[in-house]
């Protein structure tokens, strides 16, 4: 980190609230992909009013804010999984969740129920595809629309560019030790908060790693040699980005 970014102080004031939240994604962009965040790359008002004009409802202020930051930022929000244009928001055929968000092989998708929609800062579901159609259901994902932005950028930086990442396959309990040792876990709620095995995230020698509950350790430096660093450290096959 340098001194102009502390991402664990930062990230632990955009956990407690929405505008924490934005001021966190600001600072990350600046200091993490080196181009700061401006006008241009939010969407305007008229795309978010044409958007509640034609669902006929009105979309929460969180939501609303987001967009109107990072709207147009796909480098942030759609390397891997695929944020919608406001012009795209749907309501699932279910007529339960205002969807905003798809993983990039539509294995899952994520949205607000209609219910929370009064709310600022709503939480936010997700239902998986399954094959079993009348087994899908919305769950929990993350309690707040600002806190899953948050997550949004941290995972879609996973994914770009590539001399920044890495990926380990099943990593042994080994490395998750090695991991938990001298990596300085980060405060994002582990999620989905129902299941035995959530996601975690933590922040070693200028590299973010999170943890798929032991399926993946994925890795993300801010420079190829803390990338470097933290791969020779932590020991295992690791698959460039």
């Amino acid at each position: 980190m340098t001194h102009e970014f502390d991402l664990t102080r930062s990230l632990a004031a955009g956990v407690e609230d929405r505008q924490g939240a934005w001021r966190f994604i600001r600072d990350f962009a600046a200091h993490w992909t080196d181009d700061i965040l401006g006008d241009a790359d939010g969407c305007p008002e008229a795309d978010l009013a044409a958007a509640e004009e034609r669902l006929g409802l009105r979309l929460p202020a969180a939501l609303r804010e987001a967009y109107a930051l990072l709207g147009n930022r796909r480098d942030l929000t759609s390397n891997h999984d695929e944020l919608r244009a406001p012009a795209e928001l749907y309501v699932d055929e279910s007529g339960e969740a205002l969807v905003f968000r798809d993983e990039n092989q539509g294995a899952a998708r994520w949205g607000i129920l209609l219910t929370d929609l009064a709310q600022d800062d709503p939480a936010v579901v997700i239902r998986l595809d399954l094959a079993d159609k009348s087994a899908e259901a919305w769950e929990s994902w993350l309690d707040r629309v600002s806190l899953t932005f948050v997550e949004i950028v941290l995972s879609e930086s996973l994914h770009a560019p590539d001399e920044l990442v890495a990926y380990l396959d099943a990593p042994d309990e080994a490395d998750l030790d090695e991991l938990e040792r001298r990596g300085k876990r980060l405060p994002l709620p582990a999620y989905p908060p129902d299941e035995e095995g959530a996601t975690r995230w933590f922040l070693r020698d200028d590299v973010l790693l999170r943890d798929d509950a032991g399926a993946w350790l994925m890795a993300r430096g801010r420079t190829e040699e803390a990338l470097d660093r933290v791969r020779d450290r932590i020991d295992g096959d690791w698959l460039n980005g």
